[in-house]
């Protein structure tokens, strides 16, 4: 019989792979697209990128950049919809083409 809470905890825990099922239920996935323009310059582009999503590297920054110029888009980050729709926001703040589309 169980009698203390050390007892049942091992029973309360939810497995990692189970965790990540949930959450992506409740908050599905969003990619933010950044899109190649001809009018701001690639260095711009990379300072824009740097500060609309901080955690990206100046490695990673100059990547999307690059993609974007080479390929016409880019995805710039994967996040649930409401911070998508913030990361848009603010590159658009900058003058970039940006929209978001589900994972």
């Amino acid at each position: 019989m169980l009698k203390t809470l050390s007892d049942i905890a091992p029973y309360l825990q939810i497995k990692p792979e189970e965790l990540e099922r949930i959450r992506t239920r409740l908050l599905p996935p969003y990619k933010v697209i950044l899109f190649d323009d001809d009018y701001n310059e690639m260095d711009y582009v990379v300072f824009a990128l740097l500060h609309s999503v901080s955690q990206l590297s100046v490695r990673e920054a100059s990547e999307i950049m690059l993609t974007a110029h080479l390929k016409g888009n880019a995805v710039v980050i994967v996040c649930p919809r409401e911070v998508a729709e913030y990361y848009q926001e603010r590159l658009l703040g900058y003058g970039l083409t940006a929209t978001i589309e589900p994972d």
